[in-house]
């Protein structure tokens, strides 16, 4: 389980055949084999530990739901390692499952402040609400304005300096992870909906 909140901007080292090396250093500094690291997001397991790098393996279903498939030699990507039972929960309960991607529409200074807007497939975007959590490339945000196929976040200064999402293009296939309990919550009422009523008599 993860926060939302980045530890670290690594930088893609190799990525070929399901193999990915992210040169990194705070996230390294205690990593151990087995560990789960996020990556944009992703939750992967640690391989192998370099001198300077981690070595992951990524899995097809891996590729179908994310944006890992396009990381190249020198991508930048958001780190962060995974929680213990005493850490400060400052983000939202992340867990790691992107589910899809979302695409950057635009990037809207306002004041210190950029407004960063995501559009997304309905069967997705029905989960995000206002003032609700969302997780973008392993960033926790909080969702401020919602449209019929897209939604907007903040992102304050230290957010802008220290993860990509600023540093992305127009266009660019941005990770995605909803709020899991609304997806807990649907799951339950459609399982309600399915069962059959059965009439109590008087």
């Amino acid at each position: 389980m993860f926060t939302g909140i980045v530890e670290e901007v690594g930088t893609v080292r190799h990525h070929q055949g399901g193999e990915l090396v992210i040169a990194c250093d705070t996230v390294r500094g205690d990593a151990q084999l087995g560990d789960s690291i996020a990556v944009n997001g992703v939750d992967l397991t640690v391989r192998t530990i370099d001198d300077d790098a981690l070595r992951f393996d990524l899995m097809n279903e891996t590729y179908r739901r994310s944006n890992l498939a396009d990381l190249v030699e020198g991508t930048e990507v958001n780190l962060e390692r995974s929680v213990h039972a005493a850490t400060r929960l400052s983000g939202h309960i992340v867990r790691g499952v992107v589910e899809t991607t979302c695409t950057l529409e635009s990037l809207t200074p306002e004041g210190e402040s950029i407004i960063a807007r995501y559009t997304v497939a309905p069967e997705h975007l029905k989960f995000i609400v206002m003032k609700g959590p969302v997780c973008v490339d392993g960033c926790s945000l909080t969702v401020m304005a919602r449209d019929a196929e897209s939604f907007s976040v903040s992102l304050v200064q230290y957010t802008q300096e220290h993860t990509t999402l600023t540093r992305r293009n127009i266009g660019d296939s941005i990770n995605l992870e909803t709020d899991i309990f609304a997806r807990y919550v649907e799951q339950l009422l459609e399982a309600r909906e399915a069962t059959p009523q059965v009439g109590v008599d008087a």
